[in-house]
């Protein structure tokens, strides 16, 4: 399974993988990412987000 990972001391906050993919990805009320857990991930949105993240944080990690 695929699992989208944040490096969160890379995150700049954007929030834009929050925005692109709003069920995988979440801002805390303190603005940091979080990740949801799901049982499946949409993989065209996430994949979206990682495209699009300026600061290159989001990964794709297998389990």
């Amino acid at each position: 399974m695929k699992i989208p990972v944040v490096e969160l001391s890379n995150c700049n906050r954007c929030g834009v993988c929050a925005d692109l993919c709003p069920s995988a990805f979440q801002m805390t009320d303190a603005g940091f990412v979080w990740v949801a857990d799901l049982p499946e991930y949409p993989e065209a949105e996430v994949d979206e987000a990682i495209k699009h993240c300026p600061e290159d944080c989001i990964s794709w990690q297998f389990s």
